[in-house]
């Protein structure tokens, strides 16, 4: 196909040589296909992020650091240089978080480039070589949703030991792919993590508790429709409570239980997440109709 604008500088530059097709197009970025040499890769290309809330774009970019203190006053008064440079910023994370990740050992596309506002990484495929579903287009026996619940509960830790938290994490964001799993010869399913703007500093920011949380509810909650025992884990609270008291590590063993303290409530915190609660089913329901 012939290449969109924003791919062609990539092209002038060498870095690729074709675009095949695009892949999908959502509220924040386009991603094609593209090919270079002997790979094919995707490009993810960012669109401005006019959809995000202030409120919202504030809890996510809390304690990110600016090149510079003019930066930082532009971003704050939400002039267009300071908007250009906060969409920069928002571009950046998702880079820096997938670089860290992938060294850590976290299952995430491996990122190869970043160019002009163009993200080009690997191309996450299933077992025929097509680009790999998301989980909310696929269907689990109780024992898949069991095993990969699992593994993502894992997968959640290791980027926590890595000091980031994602933020969004959901079954509209995590890949089922196929590969070569822990020496099998035949290959097996298994989950990546995507989309990754919106991640935190688990040490840095104020709501990266509340994130993680959230995160892990909505993994049980997906895989709960499966397996139903799942429902009444816990391994959110569980998680943080071994991150904040310094025992997490990546082979930590978890139970799934957690018993509260009784101390007072905050009920500041609790409204705050009833409203993140009810804005995150509103995103749920438009990318499902935006699906359909």
């Amino acid at each position: 196909m012939k290449a969109p604008p924003r791919l062609q500088s990539l092209i002038d530059e060498g870095l690729i040589d074709t675009v095949v097709r695009q892949l999908m197009s959502g509220k924040e970025a386009m991603v094609f296909v593209v090919r270079h040499g002997e790979q094919t890769l995707c490009a993810k290309i960012y669109k401005e992020a006019t959809n995000r809330s202030f409120r919202q774009a504030v809890d996510y970019t809390e304690n990110r650091k600016t090149k510079n203190s003019r930066t930082g006053r532009a971003m704050a008064k939400g002039s267009k240089f300071g908007r250009q440079e906060q969409e920069a910023a928002w571009q950046n994370a998702e880079v820096d978080a997938l670089y860290r990740l992938a060294a850590a050992g976290v299952r995430v596309p491996q990122p190869f480039n970043f160019h002009d506002g163009v993200l080009l990484m690997e191309l996450v495929t299933d077992a025929h070589g097509d680009a790999a579903p998301r989980l909310n287009d696929v269907s689990f026996t109780p024992e898949q949703a069991v095993a990969h619940h699992s593994t993502l509960i894992a997968e959640v830790v290791r980027m926590l030991c890595a000091g980031v938290v994602h933020g969004d994490l959901s079954e509209f964001n995590i890949l089922l792919a196929h590969g070569a799993v822990d020496g099998e010869e035949d290959g097996a399913d298994f989950p990546v993590i995507i989309d990754l703007p919106q991640a935190v500093d688990a040490a840095g920011n104020n709501h990266a508790q509340r994130m993680l949380l959230r995160d892990v509810a909505n993994l049980r909650n997906f895989f709960g429709q499966f397996a139903p025992a799942l429902l009444k884990t816990e391994y959110g609270a569980e998680i943080w409570s071994l991150y904040q008291s310094g025992m997490l590590g990546n082979e930590t063993p978890l139970t799934g239980r957690y018993e509260r303290s009784h101390a007072d409530v905050d009920m500041q915190a609790v409204l705050r997440e009833i409203d993140d609660a009810r804005d995150e089913e509103a995103a749920r329901r438009l990318r499902m109709a935006t699906a359909g």
